[in-house]
């Protein structure tokens, strides 16, 4: 399929969100990235598997990054696209080919931006995160992101979303003693035991952290619990998954360090766990992207692939058009005046 850069940004969603990218099989969009960039006499553009950087290379003293992923969750019923009123649904919709769609707009119609654009298209975010293509080119070609500055075009509503929270998962060991069911008595019950680790986490007050002028919200939850062995038998073991959510002025061994200062007494494993970035809202480049685009500023209360930039040193937001809350669900949508607007935001921006 054809892509048209300079048509209609909300038509160029629609016609995004009818190419199926499911994650794993972006290879027909990515190619349609591709072609329609190529033709851009102004970008250098580069692909790398299934991912495509467009790159202007005017010599400005600032360099940023438009990131967005070409990638959905597998569909559910919810393809082709289709329009009603002043929303546009179908899979992908908010997450993010609403952005993707200003990404492309933006690339096609400024010829001679302020700064310097990278525009990153990336496959695979919405699954593990050894499959995701920026955390490759981060990897293997951190050249590619460089800049003093970076916008993820993830659904935040038309909102600034500053930074993002560090997430670890944990295992809590609960140990006891086997025995007949029927001579209890004679054992020790893992699981009843597990209740001290659900005290802990039922006692948790949640942390409000203000991290640049922005407040998170902690959380810490369990997510999974585990053990028994038949019918018959007392358990002598039984395993606590809790995931925490902190605040980016924590790395990860200060959330490490946290988390087994709350139980000593047991045995704790990290699973999973990627760290933070802070807002960096003080930077030039987000100052003044904040007083371009006029968009409020808030918290990310979640984890997001701002992460990946920060750990290479470059201070990065979250900014879409789409609505956060619709993201996987069978009715996504977007509503179309956002997605114009956020053309217009950034437009002003790099011009």
């Amino acid at each position: 399929m054809r892509l048209d850069l300079h048509a209609d940004v909300v038509d160029l969603t629609a016609a995004l969100v009818d190419i199926e990218s499911v994650s794993g099989d972006e290879a027909a969009i990515t190619g349609a990235v591709e072609d329609a960039l190529r033709a851009l006499p102004h970008l250098d553009v580069v692909r790398d598997g299934n991912c495509v950087v467009a790159r202007t290379g005017l010599g400005r003293a600032e360099r940023v990054v438009l990131a967005g992923h070409l990638d959905t969750v597998p569909l559910n019923g919810n393809l082709p696209s289709r329009r009603d009123g002043s929303r546009l649904y179908g899979c992908g919709t908010s997450d993010m080919k609403a952005g993707v769609a200003v990404q492309l707009a933006l690339a096609a119609s400024i010829a001679e931006p302020s700064r310097d654009v990278s525009y990153i298209f990336y496959d695979c975010e919405e699954v593990d995160a050894d499959r995701n293509g920026l955390n490759r080119l981060a990897a293997e070609r951190p050249d590619l992101l460089a800049g003093d500055f970076a916008v993820l075009m993830e659904p935040t509503g038309g909102l600034i979303e500053g930074g993002c929270q560090g997430t670890m998962r944990i295992e809590v060991a609960v140990t006891g003693e086997r025995a007949h069911s029927a001579r209890a008595w004679m054992g020790s019950n893992a699981i009843h035991s597990a209740g001290a680790v659900l005290d802990v986490l039922r006692a948790y007050e949640p942390k409000l952290p203000v991290v640049d002028g922005l407040e998170y919200h902690e959380g810490l939850n369990a997510v999974f619990i585990s053990g028994g062995v038949a019918g018959n038998v007392i358990p002598d073991a039984c395993t606590v998954t809790i995931n925490y959510r902190y605040a980016p002025d924590k790395s990860e061994a200060d959330a490490e360090a946290y988390l087994r200062s709350l139980f000593p007494d047991h045995a704790v494993t990290v699973v999973d766990s990627s760290p933070g970035a802070r807002p960096g809202m003080d930077h030039p480049a987000a100052v003044a992207f904040v007083g371009a685009t006029g968009a409020e500023v808030r918290a990310k209360l979640g984890w997001t692939d701002v992460a990946r930039f920060s750990a290479l040193g470059v201070p990065a937001v979250n900014y879409g058009p789409g609505e956060p809350t619709l993201a996987h669900t069978k009715g996504e949508y977007v509503e179309t005046p956002l997605i114009t607007e956020a053309l217009e935001r950034l437009t002003a921006w790099l011009s």
